[in-house]
Parts: C-alpha cells; structure tokens; sequence
C-alpha cells in the first residue's frame, strides 16, 4: 500500500489501519528463500528455478507468501506442483484453442512436463499466464530435479486432473453445452480442478516426512478441503466468469424453480433460463436465493476441511493450509446476501486479510473463525429464502463441531512470554461443574494407585474425607472396642463367678 493509501485508510478505519501496522512489524517473513543459506533447498542460485518463483509470483499472489515459507524443500516442490497444475489450468481455460488441439494437448500433459525444452506458444495473446507456458521448459527442467517421490507424485496427480479437464472441455466443444447440469456434475468438476490438488498436496506432505505417512490415504478430507477453495473462488468470480463465458454454477441450482418469480411468496415460478439473467437490476432478489444455495454448498466441505487441520503437525504445512481456508470463509461471508458479488469482483479487505493470517496458527483459533464467520452469515439469513432452513443446519453443523472440540466455556489464559497458557473454566456454566468433579475423581483415583503401588492400605475415599469425620470414626471404633472388651469380661466372670 502507498503512504497516501495508509494515510486515508488511518483517517476512515483507524482500527484497520491499527492492524495492518501490527502485521508490516510483527508478521516479518520466517524464510527468505534468496539467502545463499537456503540455495540448497530453495534452488535460487540456478537460474531456472528463480524464473520458476518469479512465475509463482506472477501466477499467484495469494499463495506465493504461504509456499515460500514451507520448511526446507518443500516450498520448492509445491512451487513447481503449483506452476505445472497452472500451466494445465491455462490450456483448459483458453476458449480461442480449438477443441482437436486442445484435447491431444491436455491428454498428454504429463508426458510433456517431463519433456526437456518443451513449451507451448499456442495461447491466445489475452491470456493472461500464457508466458508460464512460453518458458515452461524452465519448469520441466526443475521437475526433472526433483526426487523421484516427489516428482511421481505430481505426475499422477496431473494425469487424473487432465483427463478430467479434457472430458469437460470436448463436451462443452462438442455438444454446445457450456453448462454443468446438476450438483453432482458440479462437485465432480471441482473433484478435478481443486479435490484432486489437496490429494496431492496430502501425497507430498507425507512423502517429504513433514507429517505422517497415513496423512496421505485421507481422501476424502482432502477433497473437501480443495473443494471448499474451489467452490468459494467460483462463487466470488461469478461476473468475471460469466462475461468470459465460463459457467460453473450448476443448473440445477441456478435453474431451479425455488428461486422462480413469487416463489418466495409461495406462488409457483420458474428459474433462471441463463445465468447472465442474475446480474440484472430487476432480479436481484431472486439472484440472492440463488447465491445463498451456492454458498449452502460450499459450507457443507467446511467440516471436513476443519477435520483435516487437526491432523496437521507441522506448522508451516498447517499454515498454508490454514490461511487459505480462513480467506475462503470470510470470502463466502462477504459474498452471502452481498448484490455487489453480481456486478464486480469482490474481495475481503487487506487488514482482514492480514488479521486471518495472523490467527491462523493453530486449529482452535482456526475453528473459532470458522464459527464467527458461519454465526454472521446465519444473522443475515432472511426467511424468505427458500435456503432458510438449509442455512442453518449447514451453520450449525460448524457450531455444533466447534463446541465438541473446542467447547465455548473453556478458554486460554493470556500468557506471558514463554509461558504457556492455562485453562481457565467459565463458573456460570453447568458443563464447569463436571469437569470439576471428573478431575476431582480422577485425583482420588491417581492417589489410590499411587498407595496401592507403595504398599499401602486402599484408601479411595481418604482424600475427599474431612479431619472432624476421621476422629468421628476414630472414637466410634474406640468406643465399639471398649464395649466389647467390657462384655467379654463381664460374660467371664458371670460363668466362673456362677460355678463357684
């Protein structure tokens, strides 16, 4: 941002401005990948690979920060996974390539991007990463580098995604259908595009040894979490799309004839006949029942995208998933019941930005954003809408796990520096109580083994027992003793006392 830029931003959001400054000094960079130091793992002193991440930069301000900073060589192979899914991505979406070019040409990009020297010039000139492509045989010789786990990996993985890509496309060439009928072809689609991308990024993070070998077979987690992006960039990008003639919104929602004239009013009507009919003034009620259903669709991968965070233990590798996740949902809060979405491509502001980067460090704080995000969105349902109910079962559904995994009424204490934090229970609540009596429990049951183990007698109840209720029992027993021995005397001289 520019000085005047910060200036206006400090007059007109002070606590904007507040949190963008607490980011440009305390959120510094924990790797610069240009540091001799890092040569080895990053590849910066040859020439190809620093091409490689000037492309990254160009392709992808949004991810370029977050792979930069995954440990060792990590950062490197996502890099170049990164730029070869974009190099494919760029073929399938360029409408000006005929269709008996474009399918040879997508069937065999795996085999290319192995293929030293081999690049493509092919693109229109609008196009705008049609140079990645121009210089690709700076990624194919970098891809020829690397390890073969990893390297096999991203072929395979690039393999299943263009044949996905190439059967979407010859449809759409041959059969004049530019649209995706139903959900199911909608999240197959997206399975291609974005699911099969969080396979392999899931691949890679156990080929590299940075997270558990199991971490790869997770996969159906890692398609929602691919998804969820997937789904909240095609919700998000409606008018740019629509205006390039990509459709991805599925028919089956956009069609629908809930979202017909005088639906919300009861009376029977019909959808939308294209989707270019949403963006116009008169029906933009009705267009707001159609963005609520997509945005109901993409919220039910938000649970499952939370499971596959909690699985996540190195740190860089949870923060480049997390930080896009977090974006996602405040995304689709921002995109929900907003008319603007229609018009012009909106995005969330930097100081939000820079404040989920900032608390995406861990699965709690994650989750608690998660929750905020699902409880503003369920505020601004209407009951009109025929998404009402669906709403909020789909917002519930992330309460509902937020409160199983991280329940409301336990927080963590602020901790000073080095410290670490405590738990710290809230006394209004019912769920408190429990708690206390299950460690209380617990206690005696430790203390009772500990004795148990040293030789002594059992005494479970000993430690909730007070010291009045102790001498009680004391003098009973004495008193119990006394009567005894006195009637055991008295019988023996009442018997010989008889005999006499």
């Amino acid at each position: 941002m520019t000085a005047l830029s910060m200036l206006t931003l400090l007059v007109t959001h002070p606590l904007e401005f507040r949190t963008l400054v607490q980011f440009y000094l305390y959120h510094d960079k924990k790797r610069d990948i240009t540091s001799p130091s890092e040569h080895k793992t990053s590849g910066y002193d040859r020439k190809s690979m620093q091409r490689c991440w000037d492309f990254l930069d160009m392709t992808s301000r949004s991810f370029s920060a977050v792979i930069k900073e995954l440990d060792g060589d990590l950062a490197r192979v996502i890099c170049l996974f990164y730029l070869v899914l974009r190099g494919l991505d760029t073929i399938e979406d360029d409408m000006t390539i005929p269709d008996s070019v474009k399918q040879p040409l997508l069937r065999s990009f795996h085999e290319k991007t192995v293929t030293p020297g081999w690049t493509f010039t092919g693109n229109g000139e609008q196009e705008k990463d049609r140079q990645l492509l121009v210089e690709y045989d700076v990624v194919t010789e970098e891809l020829n580098r690397l390890d073969a786990g990893f390297r096999d990996v991203i072929i395979d993985i690039t393999l299943k995604m263009e044949a996905g890509m190439a059967d979407y496309a010859h449809k759409a060439a041959t059969t004049g259908s530019i649209y995706l009928e139903s959900v199911a072809d909608y999240d197959l689609y997206c399975h291609y595009v974005a699911g099969l991308v969080g396979e392999g990024l899931s691949r890679l993070w156990s080929a590299s040894g940075k997270e558990a070998d199991w971490m790869q077979n997770q996969l159906e987690l890692s398609n929602s979490m691919g998804i969820l992006l997937q789904k909240t960039n095609i919700i998000r990008d409606y008018r740019e799309d629509v205006e390039q003639g990509r459709f991805f919104w599925p028919r089956e929602i956009w069609g629908s004839d809930e979202y017909g004239y005088g639906a919300s009013s009861g009376e029977k009507g019909t959808g939308f006949k294209e989707m270019k009919e949403m963006y116009a003034p008169e029906n933009e009620k009705r267009a707001m029942w159609v963005q609520s259903g997509m945005v109901v669709d993409a919220l039910r991968h938000a649970v499952d995208a939370l499971d596959y965070l909690r699985l996540l233990k190195n740190q860089t590798v949870f923060n480049f998933c997390a930080i896009p996740a977090t974006m996602a949902m405040a995304t689709l809060e921002l995109c929900f019941m907003n008319p603007a979405m229609f018009q012009r491509n909106i995005k969330i502001r930097k100081a939000e930005a820079a404040n989920l980067i900032m608390r995406s460090t861990n699965p709690r704080e994650v989750s608690i954003m998660f929750r905020d995000y699902a409880r503003k969105i369920h505020s601004r349902a209407v009951p009109a809408d025929p998404n009402f109910l669906r709403i909020a079962v789909a917002c519930g559904k992330i309460e509902q796990w937020c409160e199983r995994h991280y329940p409301s009424f336990v927080r963590l204490s602020e901790s000073s520096m080095g410290a670490t934090p405590t738990q710290i229970f809230d006394p209004s609540d019912a769920r408190t109580r429990i708690v206390e009596l299950d460690e209380k429990r617990d206690l005696q049951i430790s203390t009772e083994q500990r004795r148990l183990k040293n030789g002594g007698v059992p005494a479970i109840q000993y430690e909730a027992t007070s010291s009045w209720e102790i001498m009680a029992f004391a003098a009973g027993a004495l008193a119990l003793v006394l009567v005894l021995s006195l009637g055991v005397v008295y019988t023996i001289l009442k018997v010989y006392g008889t005999e006499e």
